[in-house]
């Protein structure tokens, strides 16, 4: 049974996976980077106030982060092909309806199922192709897959902006659907088979809501901590519910998030940590070269974007080639690399002031391309390869949620500098100082947690190798 649950149709084409992963992949990221260039447009069609067009972007987030988890428990229970099926025809028919919403209020509630369509397949997508690719190649095909990440990322506000300007918002959503549905229609005839890692075992329904109020709370707490006072204590009631989570997983027969498999496996959890401060020290630098571009040095914002997108290109060039070097060399290392590049090119944006040339902040966005490119997909790599089979549910959707929690870190030490530097001034040239006292700090504090986290990273050790030399 366990030979059949890692796979059954050994014939199945490893490319046609690759290609439905790539696609939901490159969506995901490509629909929260594009609708955020479109919001201005957006709230004027619906005549949509700011605080709901911050809840565009908000619930899908929210719903993404949410469900990450106890949707790929319950892959692995029910089947990861079948949630995943079921993810992509939600996104499909969420992307559809959305150009047609008679009002923003709707527009947000069928944005927040769309944002469960992306996690059922993100939360799968790579446990799918983890079960197809033999090992010996998956660094290769993890690199692909992590390069369409990036393609989404910067093709986001490229081509919305086209289409914006050309045909109208709506056909950010009508164009992302034939790929949507392609990757529908290539999962039910190419990719045959089912995956189960814990067939038979009972769903933790108590485990997840305790961990969506978690959750929960704190998202909605760090979005709101600027302006409302009761954020703080929201946040705060986040950490207990988490801490209760915590308590009650490790309790718990049939956990979403195995605390013992965490605390047992050295690599898994190490890694899962590596991923948390890599996002958390690098995911602020676009929202501070956007502001610091336009605001300090005085470029359009098209001139910005076109710096900006320097860092996503490196990445998505760099990163098949990073996983296949991850096939042949310790990925675990090449992560630890990685990360260190990361840190250095945060050391070197603490030095960027008024008077510096475009060209020295270009060396900083390449410099952050490299890294993120070396550390990305050796490290997905090494998660899938640190758990059996049986875990690449759990493990898919933890390094995901890692990721989005880790953004969510670098926002919040974001948002309270901001407070603390400058109050409620708004960046303009006149407060260009204050702003980049904040900037500065923030890259300080940054660039030591990379330190810390190339700290977590070199102490992962590669179990498979050790014993295969000494045999």
């Amino acid at each position: 049974m366990n030979r059949r649950n890692r796979n059954p149709h050994p014939k199945i084409s490893t490319g046609h996976t690759i290609f439905i992963v790539s696609a939901v992949q490159f969506l995901a990221p490509f629909m929260m980077s594009a609708v955020g260039v479109a919001l201005p447009t957006i709230g004027r069609f619906y005549g949509a106030s700011a605080v709901s067009l911050a809840l565009v972007e908000m619930v899908y987030m929210l719903a993404v982060t949410l469900f990450l988890l106890p949707v790929g428990r319950l892959a692995d229970i029910t089947g990861r092909k079948k949630i995943f099926v079921s993810g992509v025809a939600l996104f499909a028919l969420a992307t559809i309806l959305l150009p047609f919403s008679p009002s923003i209020d709707i527009f947000i509630a069928i944005r927040f199922l769309q944002g469960i369509g992306v996690s059922c397949t993100v939360s799968t997508s790579v446990a799918i192709l983890s079960s197809v690719v033999p090992k010996e190649k998956r660094g290769k095909a993890m690199g692909i897959i992590v390069a369409c990440v990036y393609l989404g990322l910067s093709a986001g506000p490229t081509l919305a902006g086209l289409m914006i300007a050309w045909l109208g918002w709506q056909w950010i959503f009508f164009a992302s659907v034939p790929l949507a549905m392609a990757a529908l229609i290539f999962t039910l005839t190419q990719l045959k088979g089912e995956w189960k890692g814990a067939e038979g075992e009972s769903f933790d329904w108590i485990g997840s809501l305790i961990y969506m109020a978690a959750l929960s709370c704190l998202i909605v707490g760090v979005s709101h901590l600027e302006s409302q006072t009761w954020a703080p204590h929201l946040m705060a009631a986040g950490m207990v519910f988490m801490v209760c989570f915590s308590i009650f997983e490790y309790r718990h027969l049939s956990p979403i998030l195995d605390i013992r498999l965490v605390l047992s496996n050295r690599v898994f959890a190490f890694s899962n940590i590596a991923t948390w401060i890599n996002y958390a020290a690098s995911f602020g630098l676009t929202f501070f070269f956007s502001l610091y571009l336009q605001v300090v040095k005085g470029m359009s914002a098209q001139a910005t974007g076109f710096v900006l997108i320097a860092q996503p290109i490196i990445q998505a060039a760099l990163s098949p080639l990073s996983g296949t070097l991850s096939d042949k060399i310790s990925a675990s290392k090449l992560s630890t690399a990685g990360m260190a590049i990361c840190a250095a090119g945060l050391g070197v944006a603490t030095f960027l002031g008024q008077d510096t040339r475009t060209w020295q902040v270009l060396v900083v966005l390449v410099i952050m391309g490299l890294g993120f490119a070396a550390f990305s997909t050796p490290n997905m790599t090494t998660v899938m390869g640190s758990v059996e089979p049986r875990h690449y549910g759990i493990a898919s959707s933890l390094v995901a949620t890692m990721r989005s929690i880790g953004m969510l870190t670098a926002m919040t030490i974001t948002t309270l500098l901001l407070s603390m530097f400058m109050g409620e001034a708004k960046v303009t040239t006149a407060t260009a100082p204050q702003f980049l006292q904040t900037m500065h700090t923030a890259f300080i504090i940054f660039a030591g947690l990379s330190l810390v986290g190339i700290i977590f990273s070199m102490a992962r050790v590669e179990p498979t190798k050790t014993p295969a030399r000494k045999r």
